[in-house]
């Protein structure tokens, strides 16, 4: 049974529509359901978000939109900041239609977007003058509250594109095209050298960026993004554990094991016999 966070724990008075949680740094933290919904901005550092039991890796950067009826904990965190933008639809005033600004609220939207560099500037910004603002209960406060948050669901949906959409990039900085290059390689081969050739980058310079701002090298972070993407194929789908781990972009299937024990201290099938009574066997799937 996952923890329920509740408005009057983290709204300081019933007529705010809107509050900012700083979690700098973000520690572990057990599944849990709000009675509102959130927006979850990662700054820098990295650990693992698994929202309605699929995992993400995070890092500076990712997005993420929390409704109230998702569960999402963290786990394995590593000097992670973000912060939480906490809102409740019911309680805003202004007449606009959230739905053009904010993803869809169905199974098929995204479930982790990422911010450019650009993004994050200006979202540091509003952020800050939100957080002072959604202490105040009086109307003008509140109202600017509201616009605030308006001007940062419009940045994000300016300067965002969905993680496991990274074709769909904006115009972005070094890090950004490197962060995109490597969501579009779980597949994949991945080179650094070439892929810093192909845009005229310098390599060096960008291992420190990447570490500075991640917590983690290159290869680490594509290592473990590939991990994530295999315990969430090993969770849902019935493929053998070789196909899993070419999906991933292990091209030796005892190697995908090896790594795959080592980060989990389970094997690729421990790791799905785990799960295997929240699933329907598969000729009951097909039927529904």
């Amino acid at each position: 049974m996952s923890l329920i966070l509740t408005r009057e724990d983290y709204f300081p008075a019933t007529n705010l529509p809107i509050a900012v949680a700083e979690r700098m740094p973000q520690p572990s933290f057990p599944p849990h359901r709000h009675e509102f919904s959130e927006i979850v901005i990662v700054w820098r550092g990295n650990g693992l978000h698994v929202l309605n039991d699929r995992p993400w890796l995070i890092t500076c950067g990712d997005v993420f939109y929390i409704r109230d009826n998702d569960c999402h904990s963290y786990d394995s965190v590593n000097d992670l900041a973000l912060d939480n933008i906490l809102y409740c639809r019911d309680s805003f005033h202004l007449s606009l239609d959230w739905s053009q600004l904010l993803p869809p609220e169905d199974a098929d939207a995204p479930g982790c977007w990422r911010l450019t560099t650009r993004g994050m500037a200006l979202a540091r910004g509003v952020i800050s003058q939100l957080e002072r603002e959604s202490r105040k209960s009086d109307s003008l406060s509140i109202q600017l509250s509201e616009a605030l948050f308006l001007q940062l669901a419009l940045i994000l949906r300016r300067h965002g594109y969905a993680a496991d959409r990274p074709w769909a990039l904006p115009e972005g900085e070094q890090l950004d095209l490197l962060m995109s290059a490597l969501q579009g390689a779980l597949h994949r081969p991945f080179d650094l050298a070439t892929f810093c050739q192909q845009n005229q980058l310098s390599e060096r310079a960008l291992k420190h960026l990447f570490r500075q701002q991640t917590g983690m090298t290159v290869g680490h972070y594509l290592r473990q993004l590939r991990l994530c993407q295999a315990k969430y194929l090993l969770r849902t789908q019935d493929c053998l554990i070789s196909e899993v781990a070419a999906r991933c972009g292990f091209d030796d299937s005892n190697y995908f094991s090896v790594v795959f024990t080592r980060d989990t201290g389970l094997t690729p099938s421990a790791w799905r016999q785990r799960f295997l009574p929240q699933r329907a066997p598969l000729s009951d799937r097909e039927k529904a």
